[in-house]
């Protein structure tokens, strides 16, 4: 039996996340990433196939990675709130709702934003 590759599996269980998912420009799709190093997150109208607003973890000088990772989630809700987004659909991807990515979506609620 061939062996399945990490990035494989990783994309599979993305695509089972995502197949459910439609973000549109009244209610954006909030995709984040997580790396080793990075965390990311992006407001993504799916209909346009634009990007209404982007954090990285660079924007974040100190602190933890799940200190960093709340943080972004207050600073993305600022940033969808300057772009008219109230409400959005939160895509984990690949990950599970657990640790920077649950980090994440609570400081992303505690910012305003209702998903």
């Amino acid at each position: 039996m061939a062996q399945i590759k990490k990035h494989f599996l990783r994309a599979r269980r993305a695509h089972r996340t995502r197949a459910r998912l439609h973000g549109t420009a009244g209610r954006p799709r909030l995709s984040v990433f997580r790396s080793a190093k990075h965390f990311t997150a992006q407001l993504i109208d799916d209909d346009a196939g634009k990007t209404l607003a982007s954090v990285h973890d660079k924007e974040i000088e100190k602190g933890t990675p799940l200190e960093k990772a709340q943080a972004l989630g207050k600073l993305i809700a600022d940033k969808s709130k300057k772009a008219g987004v109230e409400t959005l659909i939160f895509d984990r991807g690949s990950y599970a709702y657990h640790g920077r990515v649950k980090a994440f979506a609570e400081g992303a609620r505690e910012g305003g934003l209702k998903f």
